[in-house]
């Protein structure tokens, strides 16, 4: 079959959607502060502002894949990117923190949207051959963005006020409507019911799922309200397996899982994601509160990740046509743990060198191993379930940052407290910030020191284990990820049964792209 003649104009339009929500969670990490000021918002507030996006995202993520395979890739997008620019205006002339988290909301709506659409729709522009490099030009764009994001959300601040932040998504967004209306095909899976009490069971559990993370640190494993939330996912997500097994059109196929090379990447990218989901929460604070970063030199601390991931996600993508998916996958992973390592050696009084390596050697195990891992994944996927399979990556990475988060922050948090010296005071044992603020109050410089020296024995901890998962998934990826001798491309869609495939051809020519739906 003949290539898309605008594939790459159309990646652009689908870099810009992705890049358009990768910044705007970045950018809300350097604008709490003056949001909090200006609209008086408490502490529950701003965990709203933060929380209401992920919440909602997360748990629309399996639908929205599920209705874009169902009602086309390229409306499903746009519908999201309108939403997500009118939401952002909503979020940027916000008089009250109830009307910001009223815009946060229906951002996550349509950030939900738009995701796995541009995902699936990259992977039925792209056949098996120009893939990887689309892909790894896709993985690179969303690593700009979670760099640039804090950059640029300081210079808008610096220069108007809070609300630009949000205000930029809304010609961004405007932009990529009208470029996927000109220059993108339409292109959806064969009809299927609707399965709307899957689509209820995900949306629950997976919501669910998240605020559980999310509060466990704050709240601890035996809360009330932790507990509660925990066992409405378990029996929820159980209850969707259970539907997706017996329903005649499931909205997953949990026969994907059959195939080793998707499970396999779905493991490494869940391990992965964990480790590198506290990243920029430890990091961040380490480089201020230890190594006294101004916010300007922690930003410009990152920059070297960027640029790494930007050149080895192309050399990445030329080396995927020599290596296995799975020996490119398991080689960046063992050099991410390597940058994890480096960090784990971060002492009080370092400067930007040591900051620096650490950075580039995560920039180039990241170029070399998450783009091929994300493909391999996708690869497996058969065309018609594109949109979901996108859903599915993108659930699977949020999981594991999000529980990467939780498990790390309380790994930091408790280590911290046991390296604080016992005659502390008791605010000062909880949380560096506290300590440091009393520090200055008080004139005490010891307690200063001890506080830094706490906390860089606890991001060491933390780092030490963040690498240690990503050796796990390393080792996964090995394992798993290994093709039986007669296992090739349409394992998966020959699994999933021609009732599910809707293209007998598929079975029978592996190698065929996933573009026979594009209409």
């Amino acid at each position: 079959m003949d290539r898309h003649p605008r594939r790459w104009l159309i990646l652009v339009v689908l870099c810009l959607s992705s890049l358009v929500l990768v910044i705007d969670n970045m950018v809300l990490t350097v604008s709490i502060p003056p949001i909090a000021q200006d609209l008086e918002a408490g502490a529950q507030d701003i965990q709203w502002i933060i929380d209401s996006y992920i919440l909602v995202f997360a748990g629309l993520l399996l639908t929205s894949g599920s209705l874009s395979d169902r009602f086309g890739r390229r409306k499903v997008m746009i519908i999201g990117l309108a939403l997500f620019g009118a939401a952002s205006l909503v979020a940027a002339v916000a008089a009250s923190p109830g009307q910001l988290i009223a815009g946060r909301v229906l951002m996550g709506v349509g950030g939900a949207l738009v995701m796995p659409s541009t995902l699936s729709i990259l992977i039925t522009v792209f056949d098996d051959e120009e893939r990887p490099k689309a892909i790894a030009a896709w993985s690179a764009v969303a690593m700009v963005g979670l760099v640039g994001g804090p950059v640029l959300g300081g210079a808008l601040i610096a220069q108007f006020w809070w609300g630009a932040v949000f205000l930029i998504n809304v010609p961004v967004a405007a932009v990529a409507i009208v470029a996927a209306a000109v220059l993108m095909p339409e292109s959806k899976g064969p009809w299927r019911r609707p399965d709307l009490l899957g689509m209820l069971l995900s949306m629950v559990g997976m919501t669910a799922l998240v605020w559980s993370i999310i509060v466990l640190p704050r709240d601890g494993f035996t809360d009330a309200g932790t507990l509660g939330a925990l066992a409405v996912a378990v029996v929820a997500l159980i209850g969707f397996g259970v539907r997706q097994v017996r329903t005649d059109s499931p909205m997953v196929p949990l026969k994907l899982f059959r195939n080793r090379v998707f499970t396999g990447a779905s493991f490494s990218l869940v391990l992965l994601t964990f480790a590198t989901g506290g990243l920029m929460l430890v990091l961040t604070q380490y480089l201020q509160f230890v190594l006294e970063f101004s916010p300007t030199d922690t930003g410009l601390a990152f920059i070297p990740l960027a640029v790494a991931s930007l050149a080895f996600n192309a050399i990445g993508a030329a080396l995927g046509k020599k290596l296995q998916p799975r020996v490119l996958t398991s080689i960046g992973m063992v050099i991410i743990a390597g940058g994890f390592g480096l960090l784990a050696t971060l002492s009080v009084g370092d400067g930007f060198t040591k900051v620096a390596l650490a950075m580039l050697v995560l920039g180039i195990g990241s170029g070399l191993g998450m783009p091929a891992a994300a493909n391999a994944l996708m690869s497996a996927i058969p065309g018609e379930h594109a949109g979901v399979g996108s859903a599915l990556n993108d659930t699977i990475q949020q999981s594991g940052a999000a529980l990467g988060v939780a498990v790390l922050g309380t790994v930091l948090s408790s280590t911290y407290t046991g390296a604080m010296p016992s005659g502390a005071p008791a605010p000062a044992r909880h949380a560096v910030t506290d300590a440091l603020a009393l520090s200055a109050a008080t004139g005490d410089g010891a307690l200063a020191n001890a506080a830094r020296e706490a906390f860089n024995t606890a991001t060491s901890t933390t780092f030490t284990a963040g690498g240690a998962a990503v050796l796990a998934a390393a080792a996964l990826t090995l394992v798993l990820m290994r093709r039986k001798p007669e296992q090739g491309e349409g394992t998966v869609a020959e699994a999933a049964g021609p009732a599910e495939t809707g293209d007998p051809a598929r079975s029978s020519d592996p190698a065929r792209p996933a573009t026979e739906a594009v209409r």
